[in-house]
């Protein structure tokens, strides 16, 4: 089997110090064998640059996925053709840089990632999800049946229809953005594991990752105001899949999430 690790939303510092000590810890220990994590937000909490993301493939990471976020840090924009372990959405138009999947070469064999993007309240009006996935979906199988796709997207229903989507034509389909674990991990009848929302790597004590106090001073006034990495106490969240090398379906899936003081 291959034991897959994905972690959502890495926010700011505290999230991305966080994530590299679970990473690190647990692919030391031989807990798992692949490691995905979402690093839209890495950046004080909005997009990633070139820094943080080699930082985080240096701990261990295989593949670093984005979302809407992806393009926040203006020196990624030319970085992302020169590592194709950064993801962005593949439902892009032609012609955006970087890639929105990779097959890699493991022990275990080959696996691919892909990164999409829902469109129901978002904020970029991308190509239709439905269709780049399954087309890229189809592609990607023709290399090898292990398919790990981070779906982005704000509403459940969305996320959940991408994975009925993809039901059978990928190993596992998990959601990010809300930041917010659910708990609807399941296989679904084609052999995909699926979880609505990954959670994020971010301070406990907030909202969403930030500081509560302006997020809450912002829904009183509705003025304008900055949002502040929270600190403190680390909920790294996530998901845990088992796959099949041979046939590409899911064995299990649970939610995985771990506190690391970062104070």
């Amino acid at each position: 089997m291959i034991r897959l690790l994905f972690l959502g939303d890495i926010v700011g510092e505290p999230g991305r110090a966080a994530a590299k000590v679970v990473v690190s810890e647990m692919l030391k220990a031989g807990e798992v064998d692949f490691v995905v994590v979402n690093g839209e937000n890495a950046a004080q909490g909005k997009g990633i640059s070139p820094k943080i993301a080699i930082d985080l493939l240096r701990t261990g990471v295989a593949v670093i996925t984005t979302g809407d976020h992806a393009w926040d840090q203006r020196e990624i924009v030319p970085y992302f053709p020169t590592e194709p372990r950064l993801l962005r959405p593949i439902n892009y138009p032609a012609g955006v840089p970087g890639n929105g999947s990779i097959v890699l070469d493991t022990a275990k064999g080959k696996i691919a990632v892909m990164n999409v993007q829902c469109r129901t309240f978002m904020s970029q009006p991308l190509d239709n999800p439905f269709h780049a996935a399954l087309e890229e979906a189809e592609r990607l199988r023709a290399e090898t049946p292990v398919i790990f796709v981070d779906v982005h997207g704000e509403t459940t229903s969305e996320k959940i229809a991408m994975a009925r989507h993809l039901d059978g034509q990928v190993s596992a389909v998990v959601g990010t953005h809300t930041h917010v674990q659910t708990a609807d991990e399941r296989i679904l009848a084609g052999g995909t594991a699926f979880l609505c929302d990954a959670g994020m790597c971010g301070a406990v004590d907030s909202i969403l990752g930030r500081e509560a106090g302006p997020v809450i001073q912002k829904f009183l006034d509705c003025m304008p105001t900055k949002f502040p990495i929270a600190r403190g106490i680390v909920q790294v969240c996530g998901a845990l899949i088992q796959i099949d090398p041979e046939t590409g379906k899911a064995a299990s899936i649970e939610r995985f999430q771990r506190l690391i003081d970062h104070r």
